[in-house]
């Protein structure tokens, strides 16, 4: 029994066989986990890199070119779901509290400045075109990542990066303010 080529598979999944793309998925999965996990430093922050870059590469298979071999363009989707993931992570990544801290709770005047902070922070999103106010969102807050954001608001990529830059340096100014009071 032969055993069918990627492009042969890829041709199959293009045609909407999902065991085609299952097979194919299988095929490359370890060099995806390799390249994975030299980008992220927790292997279980690479397998989901790996599963987010499969599961758009599934989204994607009608934007596959089948001139061009599977597995490169199924490891440069998963490198840029695993560099997603690593900038989220950089972005939510915290610092635990000291015990001193994390006991007595906030103080009245730092409640006061966080209600401020957070009336502050409506405002300047209130601020932003829907656009770019969904964008900013999806992807800091949300942890969406910039493909399904541009999926679901129907625009490239890039734009949505491009989205979420500039909301970020809009809010950056609007929030100016109070990083002065800091200094």
């Amino acid at each position: 029994m032969r055993i069918p080529t990627d492009s042969e598979l890829a041709a199959r999944a293009r045609a909407g066989d999902a065991d085609a793309f299952g097979e194919l998925a299988v095929r490359h999965a370890e060099p995806a986990r390799r390249v994975a996990r030299a980008l992220l430093d927790d292997p279980d922050d690479a397998d989901d890199a790996v599963q987010d870059g499969v599961l758009a590469a599934w989204r994607s298979m009608d934007r596959y070119d089948p001139a061009r071999p599977f597995g490169p363009w199924l490891i440069r989707i998963v490198v840029n779901a695993a560099r997603d993931r690593g900038r989220r992570r950089r972005v939510r990544k915290a610092d635990p509290l000291p015990p001193a801290l994390a006991v007595g709770g906030p103080l009245p005047d730092e409640l006061a400045g966080r209600a401020l902070l957070r009336d502050a922070l409506a405002e300047a999103l209130a601020e932003l075109p829907e656009r770019r106010r969904l964008a900013v969102t999806l992807f800091d807050a949300e942890g969406w990542p910039h493909a399904e954001i541009a999926e679901l608001l129907g625009i490239p990529v890039g734009t949505v990066r491009s989205e979420v830059f500039h909301a970020r340096r809009a809010l950056r100014d609007a929030m100016a303010p109070f990083h002065e009071d800091e200094r």
